[in-house]
């Protein structure tokens, strides 16, 4: 199969999908992140942010989740997706923890993430920041040279290696659009060999600490930059 034809089968998109109403998704689900984390304080435990999150994309009018709900605190932050959280984790004084939502809207996916710290750790500071800044690093490579999705996180991984962090390839991109979008393709951005077009697919990176047991999580649509500003 060529790339070009495999791009064409694999970026499909559905009669609901359009870029403005996928953009106001976008946003949405951008807020209502912060909405979360801004519910959560020390002394809480892991188990009662999640309610508090569920709780808010349900009053945002939320149709469904494309994917669970993660809140995860402390040394929650180095699960891969889909990994249950160890029970009873309770947010310290000083802490690290990462909101990831998957929200369906108005027949429409969206996807994101974001890490948050408490206290004054300045390391979990940097892992925060290394997350986002990893993100763009990567979002721009993307945007200045077409770069495949195998491309862009091998590229990650070296990235990564060089702020001082390993980077989980289990969370590794993938498709959004119209609900749902595996019907057309669920596996990783990381595997395929094309350039992957802007507002069909999230950029996700997942950085931890090479020791201690923590980590930052930064999920956001591949765009142009003028949607970060």
């Amino acid at each position: 199969m060529s790339a070009v034809l495999e791009q064409v089968q694999l970026e499909q998109v559905g009669s609901e999908f359009s870029e403005e109403p996928m953009l106001m998704v976008r946003q949405k689900t951008r807020n209502i992140i912060h909405e979360i984390a801004a519910r959560c304080e020390p002394g809480m435990i892991e188990e009662d942010a999640v309610e508090i999150a569920k709780e808010i994309l349900a009053a945002n009018r939320m149709l469904r989740g494309w994917h669970d709900v993660y809140v995860r605190f402390g040394s929650n932050t180095t699960k891969t997706f889909g990994a249950d959280s160890d029970p009873g984790v309770v947010l310290k004084e000083n802490d690290i923890m990462f909101v990831d939502i998957g929200p369906v809207f108005e027949k429409l996916e969206g996807d994101g993430g974001d890490t948050f710290v408490f206290g004054s750790d300045a390391d979990m500071a940097r892992c925060a920041e290394d997350a986002r800044k990893l993100f763009h690093i990567v979002r721009k490579k993307w945007l200045s040279d077409g770069s495949t999705g195998k491309v862009l996180y091998e590229f990650a991984v070296e990235q990564a290696q060089a702020l001082g962090w390993e980077l989980n390839m289990d969370l590794s991109g993938h498709r959004v659009s119209d609900f749902p979008h595996a019907a057309v393709y669920e596996g990783p951005m990381a595997d395929v060999d094309f350039c992957p077009s802007r507002l069909l697919w999230v950029l996700e990176i997942h950085i931890r600490h090479p020791k201690l047991s923590y980590g930052a999580f930064f999920e956001d649509m591949l765009l142009e930059d003028k949607y970060f500003a």
